[in-house]
């Protein structure tokens, strides 16, 4: 065959069509013995393990005067619950010894004059009252002295209190304050606390069976300082709240109640005093407490014995109902100048 041709044939051959081209599928192509060796002899990658954010907190372990603090603070709640305080009382007592402690750093048997006038000046220029100084200094007071038998608080006196005398509602502005509550349970809650003059505290914590609608007596079990003692009802009060608790969907043990049956909270009737005080047009600084300082005020105004008021207040000491006649100012009123009697 001549040269030519054999080339020829050769690029024919070469560009002859080989079948159709087989792509790569490593998954479903046979495994030798041969492979399968080189195979198995591959490093085995390892999951990396998660490495801490840069935003994720990181838990330390308490410090020595963290859990000194922490010890002593739950000591002292387990006191303050055996002599029968109310629980806003622990709160604040405990939240004062807490920062009380973690200022001076140091063992309550270490503590001296020194720390203690340092954490409540410290206290006076954040801008925290005098009543509040009082009640930091009564706390520390109950766990040095009471408490622990230390004598470090006797020589640091207790701020002077500022004698500012309550805002009194007058009769009219009390009318208008309780008719602007909503109809039902709201209104009748404000017009308990203001014809028994209870805290807001025992107002939400009253029960049906303390109530005598007959003979319209009621009774405060454990108010302040773990004291009972017996409230008087309006006649005309008696009869709506019969004819509330009569309708009530869902029975409960609470005379002011919620729709589930549990009592409300101080905050839930303060909340219901400020839409009232909003839809009476009143402008004086008004809260539940105002409605207690008003009954207070309305019954020495109609010459009711203070003796009586201070007993249907639950007050343990006459001083503190006598600020009432210091605000009585209708009994002012009908005191003559001596001018005019010249």
């Amino acid at each position: 065959m001549p040269e030519n041709d054999l080339q020829d044939n050769h690029v024919r051959a070469a560009a002859a069509p080989q079948g159709p081209a087989r792509m790569a599928t490593p998954n479903t192509s046979p495994v030798t013995s041969q492979n399968a060796q080189w195979v198995t002899a591959l490093p085995t990658a390892k999951p990396r393990a998660a490495e801490p954010s840069i935003f994720q907190k990181v838990q330390m372990p308490p410090t020595p005067t963290e859990q000194m603090v922490a010890g002593w603070v739950a000591k002292f709640r387990q006191e303050l619950l055996i002599a029968g305080y109310s629980p806003r009382t622990i709160k604040m007592y405990t939240l004062y010894l807490e920062d009380f402690l973690q200022h001076a750093k140091k063992e309550p048997k270490d503590v001296g004059r020194d720390d203690i006038v340092g954490f409540m000046a410290g206290m006076k220029e954040k801008g925290n009252s005098n009543a509040t100084l009082g009640l930091a200094h009564a706390a520390l007071k109950y766990f040095l002295k009471n408490y622990l038998k230390l004598a470090a608080i006797d020589d640091v006196k207790a701020p002077k209190k500022a004698k500012a005398l309550p805002t009194i509602l007058t009769k009219d502005e009390v009318k208008a304050l309780l008719h602007g509550a909503k109809p039902g349970r709201n209104r009748l809650l404000l017009q308990f606390i203001y014809s028994t003059g209870v805290r807001v505290s025992e107002a939400v914590n009253i029960k049906v069976e303390d109530i005598n609608f007959k003979e319209k007596i009621g009774k405060v079990k454990s108010g302040k300082g773990s004291k009972d003692r017996m409230i008087i009802l309006s006649k005309n009060w008696c009869g709506m709240a019969k004819k509330y608790v009569e309708r009530k969907k869902v029975k409960s043990q609470f005379l002011f109640s919620k729709k589930n049956g549990k009592h409300i909270t101080p905050d839930t009737v303060q909340r219901i005093v400020r839409k009232a005080k909003a839809k009476a047009g009143i402008t004086k600084d008004v809260t539940v407490h105002s409605l207690r300082h008003a009954f207070a005020t309305h019954l020495l105004e109609a010459g009711e014995n203070i003796r009586n008021i201070q007993e249907l207040l639950g007050h343990s000491n006459l001083n503190t109902t006598q600020v009432y006649t210091h605000v009585s100012t209708e009994q002012l009123k009908k005191v003559q100048s001596p001018f005019d009697r010249m």
